[in-house]
């Protein structure tokens, strides 16, 4: 075209200058299609033989968005036609093309690429520390929710047992004390003394579990340790005193057990005795025994009651908890009548380190 052979009106170039630059403000949105045009438009300036303008450094501008947003594939690309588009340009302004000076001004060129490519880099990094972070965050809130929700079970399972029992022997010892009251006043007394103490017992551990529950990590106050084995003595003797004969008798080495397993047998032996006075009739009597061998300890407790088809029902939330407390340790507990009678329960706890790995 005439007059754009060596030079172009003051108009031209302004007009350049805007379709040029004005793309630029698009070039996070679309970066491929913003370097393509402004490429595009250069290359139309080359072709009219417009000399370059430092409105043509809108190239570079783009080029570098391409290479810190983009795959690298599309990096390599806008970065060979920026090189190509330097080439074309130092080729139509020099009449005696110099090597060097060509290579000075591409090395340049590809300082401003390697940034994009290192902006790309960091900023794919960062996010990848990001996503880790928030992953990592989301387990640990799960991790949190899991906890929360074993914690729930766990004190559910000992209010259970701590209610339950506790209840079963202030009915009993109610019972007695309504059938005996005229007849045998002492016998009555001694009932409601034992009413008021079981209470008084219930009332305690319902304290503690629930101080347990309010603690927010300050100062420990003082609660009253777990059961273990060593008051299943004095919970057989309770039991006793509520009218129901029990038998206890201890099989075998006793050998030292971890807290919690001591308090898992304590639990179980406490829920079948518990059952056994709601559920076995009058008359009825049970008997308590700890087989300790070589790799587990054997809970037996067993009765010769009437009520082994409402100890057994499905859903009881007592034999689930039996279940639950000797999976821990990684032990078993089977339940159900029995042959001749009544209602059995059977628990199996691994002993020694075998139990404490399991527990682990």
């Amino acid at each position: 075209m005439p007059g754009f052979t060596g030079g172009a009106p003051l108009w031209w170039y302004a007009v350049l200058g805007v379709v040029l630059v004005v793309p630029l403000f698009w070039r996070r949105r679309w970066p491929r299609g913003v370097f393509a045009a402004v490429s595009g438009i250069s290359f139309v300036q080359w072709c009219l033989g417009v000399e370059p303008t430092p409105f043509n450094l809108a190239v570079l501008v783009a080029m570098y968005t391409v290479a810190s947003l983009c795959s690298a594939r599309w990096a390599v690309v806008a970065g060979l036609v920026t090189e190509l588009g330097l080439a074309l340009a130092f080729g139509r302004i020099t009449e005696d093309p110099d090597f060097e000076t060509w290579a000075s001004t591409s090395v340049f060129v590809v300082a401003i690429w390697i940034s994009g490519i290192y902006a790309n880099t960091r900023r794919r990094y960062l996010e990848g520390l990001e996503e880790r972070a928030e992953r990592a965050e989301r387990e640990r809130d799960q991790r949190a929710r899991l906890a929360a929700a074993e914690e729930r079970a766990r004190i559910a399972r000992e209010l259970h047992d701590v209610v339950a029992h506790n209840v079963s022997v202030m009915i009993v010892q109610a019972d007695g004390a309504a059938y005996a009251i005229e007849g045998d006043p002492e016998l009555a007394r001694q009932a409601v003394r034992t009413i008021s103490a079981t209470g008084r017992r219930a009332l305690a551990e319902m304290r503690r579990m629930v101080g347990v529950l309010r603690a927010d990590g300050g100062e420990a106050e003082d609660y009253a340790p777990q059961p273990s084995l060593a008051e299943l003595d004095d919970l057989v003797a309770r039991v006793r005193s509520s009218g129901l004969p029990v038998e206890f008798r201890v099989v075998g080495d006793p050998v030292e057990l971890p807290e919690g397993e001591q308090l898992t047998v304590y639990r179980i032996v406490q829920e079948a005795l518990t059952n056994t006075l709601k559920h076995g009739g009058p008359g009825s009597a049970a008997s308590v025994e700890l087989e300790y061998g070589v790799r587990e300890l054997v809970v037996r407790v067993s009765d010769d009651g009437r009520g082994a088809a409402a100890q057994s029902r499905p859903g009881g939330h007592g034999l689930v908890g039996m279940r639950e407390r000797a999976a821990v340790f990684g032990g078993t507990v089977q339940a159900g009548p029995r042959p001749g009678g009544g209602f059995g329960v059977v628990a199996r706890l691994p002993v020694g380190e075998l139990g404490a790995d399991r527990a682990a």
